[in-house]
């Protein structure tokens, strides 16, 4: 994405818009990346503009509506999808233009400078994280998939159409493109399992669908979990049955998950997740607009535009089923998965992931870490315990104490149950 650049004849309102965003853009930089990295995976997909009146459907359980959605087989759609997350972040105050500065020549040397592009999707889509956003999406069976962000005076779009993902932003002009490497998920399926990961490269990272993030927090029901029926609404113009998901334990952060499936296709329309505080969703994501006809075949194609800078990447893996692969955990074991000597602690809802940065904590003080580093400290709460002392970071959802001697314990639970659980590993 391109950086923010000042101009000497922007207005007052204006201005505060540009300090509004370049404030939410840093707060990604500041936060610890364990708390980022967890609330990022864990967005999920929140009511929409949902119409009026609840619809007069048969009666059905909660198992057969769970049942209802695995045998949904929707391979082509269309619509508009309104994403929008609050996670509760802190102002940056005064130091926001210093962070916004650094964070910036970071972002541009890695992911859009020399080798790098501001279209690659990995780092383009972390926008998703905050903020609230429209995009619209559009599927033609596992070959065929586009997500458009829409943004003011510009868009980025993924398109994955055959072997090909293209990354286009508008905004700079320059295009992201790589290539689906097939036989590495073959050489999984032939395996019996679910596709293997491919030897160099990374999986196609693009925002789910309602469907997606539903798929992973039905995965994660167990005797720790209450899963009802909770009416009907209408959602889209469809008529739709309301999943009720919440935890039976005390501790975790998540209040409830809510799904509107449709009655008619099994597949879901909205995802809310709310948290166990009260107030509004934590992350919103629904449709607005919704199409099970087939898109045109135009709709995928794609050439870069005249001037262009085009940037190829590395293979991504073909994730198997019918839409782009999303980065939501389906439980706290696979959410560790990616990083070395992580373990995991309690069941459930109240699972927490734990490892040891095999360093010492935030630094702070002038010599330890200067400003950023005594920034930092003032996100997050001092806490003392028999593990010694540390630092919580928290978000509406998600909660990191990361201790003076290094060891990180990350969870949607709450700072009391952070606390146990470094208490308990002493």
């Amino acid at each position: 994405m391109a950086p923010y650049e000042s101009d000497d004849n922007t207005t007052a309102g204006e201005a505060d818009d540009l300090r509004a965003a370049r404030r939410r853009k840093a707060a990604r930089y500041v936060v610890p990346v364990t708390v980022m990295g967890v609330a990022a995976a864990t967005i999920g997909l929140v009511p929409a503009i949902a119409d009026s009146g609840d619809p007069d459907l048969p009666g059905i359980s909660a198992q057969q509506l769970i049942e209802k959605i695995a045998q949904s087989d929707v391979q082509q759609l269309s619509g508009t999808v309104k994403i929008s997350t609050n996670l509760g972040l802190p102002d940056l105050g005064g130091l926001e233009d210093s962070l916004m500065s650094g964070a910036m020549r970071g972002e541009r040397g890695g992911a859009g400078g020399e080798g790098g592009s501001f279209a690659d999707p990995s780092a383009k889509l972390m926008e998703l994280a905050s903020g609230t956003h429209t995009v619209r999406v559009a599927a033609d069976g596992p070959d065929r998939q586009k997500v458009s962000l829409i943004e003011d005076a510009a868009e980025y779009s993924l398109i994955h159409n055959g072997k090909n993902v293209w990354g286009y932003d508008s905004k700079s002009n320059e295009v992201y493109h790589g290539t689906v490497d097939d036989s590495a998920a073959k050489k999984g399926k032939d395996k019996g399992g679910k596709g293997g990961k491919a030897d160099k490269g990374k999986e196609l990272q693009a925002p789910a669908t309602p469907r997606d993030f539903a798929e992973e927090a039905l995965k994660a029901v167990d005797d720790t979990t209450s899963v009802t029926v909770d009416g009907t609404a209408q959602v889209a113009g469809r008529d739709a049955y309301k999943l009720l998901v919440e935890p039976k334990q005390s501790g975790s952060t998540v209040g409830a998950i809510s799904v509107a499936v449709d009655a008619k296709t099994g597949t879901p329309l909205k995802f809310t997740l709310t948290p166990a505080s009260g107030g509004a969703a934590v992350v919103d994501v629904g449709f607005t607009q919704v199409s099970f006809a087939k898109p045109a075949a135009s709709t995928f194609d794609f050439a870069p535009p005249k001037g262009a800078k085009v940037t190829e990447g590395e293979k991504v893996e073909k994730a198997p089923g019918h839409a782009p692969k999303s980065h939501a955990p389906k439980s706290g074991e696979d959410l560790g998965k990616g990083l070395d000597g992580m373990k995991m602690l309690g069941e459930g809802w109240n699972s927490i992931a734990t490892f040891d940065t095999g360093g010492k904590g935030i630094p702070s003080g002038t010599k330890a870490g200067g400003e950023f580093g005594g920034f930092l400290n003032s996100l997050g709460d001092k806490v003392n315990g028999k593990f010694g002392s540390g630092r919580v970071f928290s978000t509406r959802l998600v909660n990191a104490l990361i201790t003076d001697d290094g060891k990180v314990y990350v969870g949607t639970v709450t700072k009391d149950a952070l606390v146990k659980a470094a208490n308990a590993g002493k």
